[in-house]
């Protein structure tokens, strides 16, 4: 299955964001820590509202343990510096699509550790979409090609 990583999150409501679309769409929802926000089960289990039996939730608590625990797996970088647009990638099964932190990214250590570095095309002078917007793209892109279903 692919999963979906958010590198050390800086907004709690794009957690909470983030929960439901793994929940909904049956992805594992893997947390980069340290996130930006105390997290506190308590409250993200209320934002998570009635998605997060749904969810499947592994936290890490550093960059390192996150890749000693997916070795060998493809981690692909969602990034305004990416160099391939993410329609003209091919997806594989389990592959894990990697968000950055909102107000930095990730750093130089993270992109040289992806695989790939996806980018969404947009036009002129905008800078880039809301993160979970973006994950929600590319994930439907992943998932329509190894044609998994929510099912």
């Amino acid at each position: 299955m692919i999963n979906l990583a958010l590198y050390q999150p800086d907004i709690p409501q794009n957690v909470g964001a983030a929960i439901r679309l793994a929940a909904c769409l049956g992805l594992t929802l893997d947390i980069i820590e340290p996130c930006g926000f105390p997290w506190n089960d308590r409250k993200i289990k209320q934002s998570a509202m009635d998605y997060w039996d749904l969810l499947q939730l592994r936290k890490h608590d550093s960059w390192d343990s996150f890749q000693n625990t997916y070795q060998g797996r493809r981690i692909l970088l969602m990034t305004t510096k990416g160099a391939q647009p993410y329609t003209d990638f091919t997806f594989q099964e389990g592959d894990i699509l990697l968000a950055g932190r909102e107000s930095a990214g990730v750093p130089d250590e993270v992109h040289s550790a992806a695989n790939a570095r996806l980018l969404i095309p947009m036009r002129g002078a905008a800078r880039s979409l809301n993160v979970i917007n973006a994950c929600a793209m590319i994930t439907g892109e992943a998932l329509r090609q190894t044609h998994k279903s929510a099912r």
